[in-house]
């Protein structure tokens, strides 16, 4: 396994991110932990989750999966650096009560007691916003992490799906408190969407936060969907579907996998791979529902992308280029 640290921090993780959306809803509990086993033996210390995971009815249900694994003792809590997120209703009834989502110092607080409660764990690593909370300034924010901090309860603090303008607010907000702020932004990122190289990474990398990429395969669509279609492997839906139902799209993934294919290369290993080559990045969320995704995951860390390959992919897929040259002079 390789490490790096996340950010500006002394803390070290590994370069893939173990995703945990599937268990509970289409992962059973004792696949869920055997992943989580495998993961652990091959080195992947970081794991990543969230508050809503589990959906609908049985939202919680994945940090209670995870919370059911450290149970079983073995060092799983100590060698494992934690990932959660707050911002989204927990209510199961489609009912949200006031001050019972987003990012007030309220929630924050019942979120936390929550989450170490479904997690049997009496702190979290690495504690993330799942979203921008337009209605809360930063200053409220940031004295509700404070008082988690010197409580023990969570270590760091991160964000997710933030624009760059937030991330620097969110920073500048934090200094002025004497904090150190936001040291992770887990955004979508992938060879297909690149967007977030304009403004996103740039304001990560200038305040010293580590880039954690989800959808690194843009919901399977860069896994070599357009062969497995080819071969009754997969039948494309959602999201898939309707971005391969147009011409263009359409081929350019068929000349991303005709690519990989005169060189030799698995699709979703070669994603993953493409985005740990990225500046800024700390590792990409894989959220493997068996074993053998997992493994998959895995090979990708030992890949090496060769120049014509890499040359070959910004060619399909190109990126915005930095801001603000790609919207102005």
């Amino acid at each position: 396994m390789k490490y790096t640290q996340l950010g500006r921090t002394g803390l070290k993780v590994s370069r893939l991110v173990l995703g945990t959306m599937n268990f509970g809803p289409q992962t059973d509990e004792p696949t869920s932990h055997g992943i989580l086993d495998a993961a652990l033996d091959a080195g992947l210390n970081f794991v990543d989750t969230a508050n809503v995971y589990g959906w609908g009815e049985n939202k919680g249900r994945t940090e209670e999966i995870i919370g059911t694994w450290f149970a079983q003792g073995g060092g799983r809590r100590e060698k494992t650096v934690l990932a959660t997120k707050v911002y989204g209703s927990m209510s199961r009834d489609g009912e949200t009560w006031p001050n019972e989502d987003r990012l007030s110092a309220l929630n924050i607080r019942r979120a936390v007691e929550a989450s170490l409660k479904r997690l049997g764990t009496d702190y979290i690593d690495l504690y993330q916003f799942h979203h921008i909370d337009r209605r809360t300034p930063f200053e409220e924010i940031w004295q509700a992490i404070d008082v988690l901090i010197q409580q023990g309860k969570i270590l760091y603090a991160g964000s997710s799906n933030f624009p760059g303008y937030k991330i620097a607010q969110a920073n500048e907000a934090a200094a002025r408190r004497g904090m150190v702020g936001l040291v992770s932004e887990q955004c979508l990122y992938n060879l297909y969407e690149r967007r977030a190289e304009m403004e996103v990474i740039p304001a990560a990398q200038e305040y010293g936060l580590g880039v954690i990429p989800w959808s690194p395969l843009h919901g399977g669509l860069l896994g070599g969907v357009l062969k497995k279609e080819t071969e009754g492997k997969r039948r494309t839906e959602g999201r898939a579907a309707e971005t391969l139902a147009d011409p263009a799209k359409r081929k350019q993934f068929q000349a991303y996998e005709d690519l990989l294919d005169k060189h030799g290369l698995e699709p979703g290993e070669v994603g993953l791979a493409w985005l740990l080559t990225r500046p800024g990045v700390t590792g990409p969320i894989v959220g493997p529902r068996t074993m053998e995704q997992l493994e998959s995951a895995l090979r990708a860390l030992e890949l090496e992308l060769s120049d014509e390959v890499l040359t070959g992919l910004d060619e399909i897929f190109p990126g915005p280029g930095p801001s603000p040259e790609a919207f102005a002079w």
